[in-house]
């Protein structure tokens, strides 16, 4: 196991390094460095922006348009981003969906569909939990049925979606469905696309704990959808599901965040007075081991794929320790900022705000890093349920990483 950069590599980190830091636009690394609110215009201009280097499929092959690099460059692309102030795209085009229609999809449905992914124009959405039907997905319930007729067969899809991230935004969903109550939950399952601006598909508002809206519930209600928007087989979209679950749980991993904000949490201390406290430099340097080892945890994946080999699949396992690791660092920065980082400002996660300006002097010496540490402290509490609970996901370690 080698986990030294080859010259190679470190000239190529070096050319990404230089190109992003000369595309990414300053107000947007801005609002990343300060975790401010990021809207629609500022994630989908960034995408883009990559879109038209050839760089929002980043993982994709030559063979579909994507710059064919290998899970090294990949890992050092998505390091420079992050540390350049980037914000993370938006995974459900690029990195879920795109993958299975490369996959599974017909060539018309890859001529169709992934231009738009790559070049940042279409939003994608993701359909899978239901109300009952979240780490237990095979349970879900939406229901889409066949209909034959003279102007071509059609779906229709009926039932609900819920924790859809940015669904506000979406042009496209894609979506597990029920086609057969047959056999097994898992077998009776199917993928489906379904353009959002249908009739019969609404989208309502879910706001979370700090404030934001961020997720949603979508509604079907006899949504037609063509049947040449299947993805595979009917009745096989467990294995298409699986497919995409392994690119999602390494995606939440984010051990490349966790780097950069590693360094926010080290500047609003070093600010707060804290970096002369034995105690919280302490805590600081076990996150920072912490950060470390999951990263040697992915470079190992990474070496085992240079070489040749078939890595462990650990793809829980970074889901667990980076989700788990988000939720120390937000907590650490919460604890630096002390009582100026409690009050809850929604207003104030836009760019400019201040929080000694907003509060009226009620809290002199509020500094403007504090505003934002308690909308992401709470928004962070989700890391460890989504994309399958972390309790979840130690029960699948346990039966195939330990056997």
């Amino acid at each position: 196991m080698n986990l030294n950069f080859t010259e190679a590599e470190l000239a190529f980190r070096t050319e990404v390094r230089e190109w992003v830091r000369t595309h990414l636009p300053a107000d947007i690394a801005h609002k990343v460095r300060n975790d401010l609110r990021l809207n629609k215009d500022d994630l989908q201009r960034w995408a883009k922006i990559l879109g038209a280097k050839g760089w929002h499929g980043w993982a994709w092959p030559e063979s579909f348009g994507g710059p064919g690099w290998n899970a090294v460059q990949r890992h050092l692309f998505e390091e420079e981003c992050a540390l350049a102030g980037a914000p993370r795209i938006v995974p459900f085009g690029p990195v879920m969906v795109a993958p299975v229609i490369m996959a599974f999809g017909t060539p018309e449905q890859q001529q169709r569909f992934l231009p738009g992914i790559m070049s940042g124009e279409v939003w994608w959405s993701q359909g899978y939990s239901e109300p009952g039907s979240g780490s237990d997905l095979a349970s879900l319930k939406c229901r889409a049925e066949l209909k034959r007729g003279v102007g071509g067969d059609k779906y229709i899809v009926n039932g609900q979606k819920t924790w859809t991230t940015l669904g506000q935004y979406g042009d496209w969903i894609f979506c597990l469905v029920r086609t057969s109550t047959e056999g097994k939950p898992q077998t009776g399952i199917s993928f489906l696309l379904i353009d959002m601006k249908s009739p019969g598909v609404s989208v309502k508002p879910i706001i979370m704990m700090d404030g934001e809206h961020e997720v949603n519930e979508v509604w079907f209600d006899n949504v037609e959808v063509p049947a040449e928007n299947l993805i595979g087989e009917e009745n096989k979209g467990w294995t298409y599901a699986k497919h995409l679950l392994s690119h999602e749980r390494t995606n939440i991993a984010d051990v490349n965040r966790a780097k950069r904000e590693l360094e926010r949490l080290k500047r609003i201390a070093a600010a707060e007075g804290l970096m002369d406290d034995t105690r919280f430099r302490d805590q600081i340097a076990l996150c920072e081991v912490d950060v470390v080892a999951l990263e040697m945890m992915v470079l190992r994946v990474l070496s085992g794929e240079r070489s040749g080999k078939q890595p462990l699949d650990v793809a829980g396992l970074l889901k667990i320790r980076g989700s788990e690791l988000q939720q120390r660092y937000t907590e650490l920065m919460m604890l630096a900022g002390g009582p100026l980082a409690l009050p809850h400002i929604y207003e104030a996660m836009e760019a400019g705000w201040q929080g000694d300006q907003w509060l009226g002097g009620a809290w002199p010496g509020g500094a403007a890093h504090a505003i934002p540490l308690t909308g992401t402290y709470l928004n962070v509490r989700k890391t460890t349920i989504y994309g399958g609970s972390n309790e979840v996901q130690r029960n699948i370690v346990a039966q195939t990483v330990l056997g």
